[in-house]
């Protein structure tokens, strides 16, 4: 397979998550998304600005965060995002130093 036709493939492979998450599965919340896999819509909306910053592209996170989410990310909050109870947010704590270790 050819670079370009790999770059195609990873770009579809991509959009496609990102459907999926943001049309298909609006229900699940990113901090269900944390604790079992270790990343959520906003880890992605950042490597996002972080590929266009290695590009020489100036975008900061609301920007990220806009273009990802299709929508202001505070509309984003209001429509989607429930409240988190004591057990989402100890296990999210958990699970964040987990990946903050494993990246350091």
């Amino acid at each position: 397979m050819d670079d370009q036709t790999r770059i195609e493939l990873e770009a579809a492979a991509f959009r496609r998550l990102r459907r999926h998450l943001m049309e298909d599965r609006p229900d699940v919340q990113n901090i269900d998304l944390m604790n079992l896999a270790g990343f959520c819509r906003n880890c992605l909306s950042r490597w996002y600005q972080e590929a266009a910053a290695e590009r020489g592209i100036e975008m900061g996170k609301a920007e990220a965060r806009e273009i990802f989410y299709g929508m202001p990310y505070d509309d984003w909050k209001a429509r989607y995002q429930t409240e988190a109870g004591p057990e989402k947010q100890a296990a999210f704590e958990k699970a964040f130093a987990e990946n903050v270790l494993k990246k350091g």
